[in-house]
């Protein structure tokens, strides 16, 4: 009589769990899921306004739609600065290993001629890339300046920028160096906008 009992027992724990237990196809996948149970947010796509953001747009000046498209003068001026330093860098890193390996020693010996290779590297990449940086830096801050107050950005307002960077660069030196580098930066910038155009 008491194994009796037991048996039904069990078999009483055994049905009531099947009764919890999902029983047909549209409960085991979840038909009748409320997403909103999980996230108070889940449920409301129809009526969220999206932010349109303007990352990726590009100026709208004039004439500055070109073959490397600009977003504004935030950004010429980080990857203007950027781009002229570390080519800058890159150039000088190439004018010391060339003047450190043919620069004449008291004593050949390698440890000595590796220490002129890296000492002229050092020396002459940090020159070219802090100064083309700091070119690029005033020249892109002339540049935006001139195309907003011209209202358009071209090859006359660029060639103003750098002839403006070169006298500011060299305005130390003389009323000739200043003359000559405004010359030659302006040069410079108009090829370079010339060829962005061209592209």
């Amino acid at each position: 009589m008491a194994g009796t009992s037991d048996k039904s027992r069990s078999e009483f724990v055994r049905d009531d769990h099947a009764a919890d237990a999902p029983t047909s196809s549209h409960d085991l996948l979840l038909g009748s899921f409320d997403p909103s149970k999980l996230h108070p947010m889940a449920g409301i796509e129809d009526k969220l306004d999206y932010l349109l953001l303007d990352d990726e747009k590009t100026s709208d000046l004039p004439g500055a739609g070109t073959a490397i498209p600009s977003r504004g003068w935030s950004d010429d001026l980080c990857y203007g600065t950027g781009t002229m330093y570390l080519s800058g860098l890159a150039l000088g890193g190439v004018w010391g290993l060339r003047e450190g390996a043919r620069k004449p020693l008291a004593v050949s010996n390698a440890r000595l001629r590796i220490n002129s290779i890296l000492n002229s590297i050092t020396r002459r990449g940090t020159f070219i890339g802090n100064s083309a940086g700091c070119l690029a830096l005033v020249y892109n801050a002339f540049n935006s300046s001139i195309d907003h107050f011209r209202g358009r950005h071209d090859t006359y307002g660029s060639m103003a920028a750098g002839a403006l960077t070169g006298a500011l660069y060299k305005s130390t030196a003389g009323v000739k160096p200043a003359l000559t580098a405004a010359t030659v930066i302006a040069g410079c910038a108009g090829a370079w906008s010339w060829i962005k155009t061209k592209i």
